[in-house]
C-alpha cells in the first residue's frame, strides 16, 4: 500500500497486477468549541454519524474508564470521589488513550475538551509526540443573549430523562413528557441566573481557545444562531472544502 497524500485528507493507492485502484480515505481530527448551549454537542453527534468517526466527550471517557477499572480510571476516581477536579494532565492522558482506540483510526470529534489553554497545550504536545495533530477547531458561535433564551426554554423529565424545548422541540402536551407522562421541569442548570454564571466561566476560561486555535491556523467559525440543519450544512462545507 502506498500513501500518496497527507494532512486532513490522506490518499491511499492499492495496485493489483497491472490494474490500479485509488481509494480516498478522509481522516478528520476535530475539536468542537462554543459556549454552553451553543449546540456543539448536537453538531458533534451529526459529524460523527455522517463521517463514521467517534463522538468523544470527557464525561463518557471518565465513566468508561471508571467502569472498566483501568489504571487511568482509578486515578481519576480518587479525585472525583473527593469532589475535586481531575488534573489537566490526567484528563489529557485519558483523552489521548481514547483517541488511540481502533474506532478512531480515521479521526474523531472531541466535545468538551479542551476547556482551557493548559489543556489545549497538553493535547497539542501529546499529539505531537504521536506524530499527529488536530485538523479542525470548529467554533459554533452564538451570542450570550441567544444562549440564555435557548437554555431557559429547555425542559426535562425527572423520571426518564427525556429533554424538550418549549420552542424547538415541544412536547405534545405542554409540561408533560411524551415518553412516560411525568411532569417536565426547568432544571437549575438551565435557569437564567445559572446560565449567566456558566457563560462568565466560559468567557474567562474557554473562549481564549478560539484565539489559540486561530493562531494555529485551524479555527473555523460557523453561525450557530441558524437552524440546526443550516449550521450542519455550514460545517459540512468546512470539512469538505
Amino acid at each position: 500500500m502506498l500513501k500518496i497524500g497527507a494532512g486532513g485528507k490522506m490518499l491511499f493507492a492499492r495496485f493489483f497486477g497491472f490494474l490500479g485502484r485509488v481509494e480516498e480515505i478522509t481522516i478528520m481530527k476535530i475539536i468542537m468549541l462554543g459556549a454552553p448551549g451553543a449546540g456543539k454537542g448536537t453538531q458533534a453527534q451529526r459529524i460523527a454519524e455522517k463521517y463514521g468517526i467517534p463522538h468523544i466527550s470527557t464525561g463518557d471517557i471518565f465513566r468508561a474508564n471508571i467502569k472498566n477499572g483501568t489504571e487511568l480510571g482509578k486515578k481519576a476516581k480518587t479525585y472525583m470521589d473527593q469532589g475535586l477536579l481531575v488534573p489537566d494532565e490526567l484528563t489529557c492522558d485519558l483523552v489521548v488513550d481514547r483517541i488511540q482506540q481502533p474506532d478512531a483510526k480515521n479521526g474523531y470529534v472531541l466535545d468538551g475538551f479542551p476547556r482551557t489553554i493548559p489543556q489545549a497545550e497538553c493535547l497539542t504536545d501529546a499529539l505531537s509526540k504521536l506524530g499527529s495533530k488536530i485538523d479542525y477547531a470548529i467554533d459554533v458561535d452564538v451570542p450570550d443573549e441567544n444562549i440564555v433564551n435557548r437554555m431557559g426554554g429547555r425542559r426535562a423529565c425527572v423520571k426518564c430523562g427525556a429533554t424538550y424545548h418549549v420552542v424547538f422541540a415541544a412536547p405534545k402536551t405542554e409540561g408533560v413528557c411524551d415518553t412516560c407522562g411525568e411532569d417536565l421541569v426547568l432544571r437549575d442548570d438551565d435557569k437564567p441566573e445559572t446560565v449567566k454564571k456558566r457563560l462568565t466561566v466560559y468567557h474567562d476560561q474557554t473562549q481564549p481557545l478560539i484565539e489559540y486555535y486561530k493562531k494555529a491556523g485551524i479555527l473555523k467559525s460557523v453561525d450557530g444562531t441558524q437552524d440546526l440543519n443550516k449550521v450542519f450544512e455550514n460545517i459540512e462545507a468546512v470539512l469538505e472544502a
